[in-house]
Order: structure tokens, then sequence, then C-alpha cells
């Protein structure tokens, strides 16, 4: 059974760094093309960054600079920081494979 965890999420004040985590088993994720997503309130779920089995990596227009996705395939875990934070980034963010994911955390930022 394939299992995503997602934690580390919380409130921040705008310029705020976070860093979310991902627990995963269940399947071979040193191979696996794996990727954060998240979805603000009223709003479509939207992909913020992926990470290929080699390491590259992309992330969307809008977070780019200011998030880094990573991963540690000898735990299975899965990792993005979040720098320079803005009010707009407030979203449950998830951690995903294909169109699995988990059960998301919460980052809202605010003053």
């Amino acid at each position: 059974e394939v299992q995503l965890v997602e934690f580390g999420g919380g409130l921040v004040q705008p310029g705020g760094s976070l860093r979310l985590s991902c627990a995963t088993s269940g399947f071979d994720f040193s191979s696996a093309y794996m990727n954060w997503a998240r979805q603000a309130p009223g709003k479509g779920l939207e992909w913020v960054c992926g990470i290929n089995s080699d390491g590259t990596t992309a992330c969307a227009y809008s977070v780019k600079g200011r998030f880094t996705i990573s991963r540690d395939n000898a735990q299975s875990k899965l990792y993005l920081q979040l720098n320079s934070l803005r009010i707009e980034d407030t979203a449950m963010y998830y951690c995903r494979r294909g169109q699995e994911r988990g059960q998301g955390t919460q980052v809202t930022v605010s003053s």
C-alpha cells in the first residue's frame, strides 16, 4: 500500500521559512518522480515543484528562487524548503507520486 505522509506546515509571517517533509512507503521511492502540489482555499490544485529520480528539479515560476525540492532516497523522504514566504503561498501542500497524494499539511502565511 502506497503511503504518503506530509508534515512540517504551520503559521509563519511573510518573509519567513518552513521546511515540509513527506515520509513515504509502499513503493520504490528511489526510482519515482515525486512532486509537491498545493491548493489554496477556493482554488484548484497547483503543481509547485517536481524532482526526478536522478535529482533534477523544476519549480513553478511563482515559487522559483524561493522554494527548493529535494529528496533522501535512503530514507524514502521528500522535502520542500519554503523561503521568503508570501501571503499568497497560503495553501494545503501535498506530496505526490503521480496522482496519489497524502493528506496534506497546511501552510498559512499571515502577519
